[in-house]
């Protein structure tokens, strides 16, 4: 099965959700409680996990239309967009390794895609045969 672009569009925007619900996972975090009437009013939590289900909706919607070996890396690109995210919300510092880490995440993803386009030019070839 080839793994249609939309599909892969869909991932990449399943991971700024999950990026995002792991922004409000930290601001719930400052007042996070484990009692439960605080737990259920805290807005920044129910938030995250709304977004993180959306985005479990979204991938398995994505998974149907494409290689789960291509697509699943791309869940990868979440680490890009919370590092990114938390230099923006909370003022982190990005370090030369940090970076560093982004580099080799994208250079992944990327080899992975190539990686299943190989395999379905295989696979036509030897259909061909």
């Amino acid at each position: 099965m080839a793994t249609k672009t939309f599909a892969i569009v869909m991932m990449i925007f399943c991971t700024v959700l999950t990026s995002f619900a792991q922004v409000f996972y930290k601001k719930a975090s400052a007042s996070l409680s484990f009692n439960l009437l605080e737990l259920v009013t805290n807005y920044n939590l129910i938030i995250g996990l709304i977004m993180y289900a959306v985005a479990a909706v979204i991938m398995i919607i994505a998974f149907k239309f494409g290689e789960v070996t291509v697509l699943y890396p791309i869940v990868t690109l979440s680490y890009v967009w919370v590092s990114l995210l938390s230099v923006y919300f909370f003022n982190e510092v990005m370090t030369f390794y940090k970076w560093l880490g982004v580099l080799v995440i994208i250079i992944g993803i990327i080899f992975i895609a190539f990686g299943g386009k190989d395999s379905e030019v295989l696979k036509y070839a030897e259909a061909v045969e």
